[in-house]
């Protein structure tokens, strides 16, 4: 059974202007954020509210497609980040800045804590009776998975299909399922999954693009930009953006 998506929120007011502007004062900045940037955005909230005094930050958690459905069904947000270009694809050109990739990341397998299944490459989830689990087709996380499953010539059949990346950290993490392939940065994040490196020539790179959808949202696209952007985003294992020309 999938599991359901929840929206996870969280809200982070800078202070008062120092000339002693009061709540009235604040502007209100939505980031709408998929689900793997949870850790490291929210290290940054706070050091984005001190170099934006008067702003109160609302960060949304969730599946990349998750939040681009939201916004296609009406939702408001300042800035859109996605770990991947199809699904930023998605939100009309007109209604956005040019997307700028950010972060990457890579992908693992994550297994129960000790490894008890012995699992060390994409191989041994094709053995009979090993539960796999992994993010849903329209998942970023899942869309990688399988074209790293793609590059090892492996098949795999899944027991579960989930709606983020976390619902597949979790599952593995609960002994609901003996492995999932995630990002490095979720697996390295989780208290109770090992992570199983896969080899460069089967990996996938994740690319994490990012767009402002008003002009207070070029904002906080600046501050990924930044070197105390870029600085928390390595904290959190997220490699540097490619190179541009």
């Amino acid at each position: 059974m999938r599991r359901i998506g929840v929206l996870v929120v969280v809200a982070v007011v800078a202070s008062a202007c120092a000339a002693g502007g009061g709540a009235g004062s604040r502007h209100r900045l939505t980031v709408f954020a998929a689900a793997s940037l949870g850790d490291a955005f929210g290290a940054m909230a706070k050091p984005f509210a001190d170099a934006h005094d008067g702003y109160a930050v609302t960060f949304s958690f969730a599946g990349s497609q998750q939040l681009v459905a939201q916004l296609q069904q009406g939702a408001k947000a300042d800035a859109l980040a996605t770990a991947d270009r199809q699904t930023m694809d998605a939100v009309p050109a007109g209604g956005r800045t040019a997307p700028y990739v950010f972060a990457g990341n890579r992908l693992v397998i994550a297994v129960s804590r000790g490894n008890p299944h012995q699992i060390h490459t994409l191989a041994d989830l094709a053995r009979p009776g090993l539960k796999v689990v992994l993010a849903a087709p329209a998942v970023p996380a899942g869309k990688y998975a399988r074209q790293a499953l793609t590059k090892a010539h492996v098949s795999v059949s899944p027991v579960s299909l989930e709606d983020s990346v976390e619902g597949v950290v979790t599952k593995v993490g609960l002994g609901e399922a003996d492995a999932g392939i995630v990002y490095a940065t979720d697996a390295t994040a989780a208290r109770n999954v090992d992570a199983v490196a896969i080899p460069d020539a089967q990996n996938v790179l994740a690319e994490y693009p990012v767009t402002a959808l008003t002009p207070a949202g070029r904002q906080f696209v600046a501050f990924l930009r930044s070197t105390t952007g870029q600085a928390i985003l390595r904290r959190f294992g997220f490699l540097p953006p490619p190179a541009t020309p």
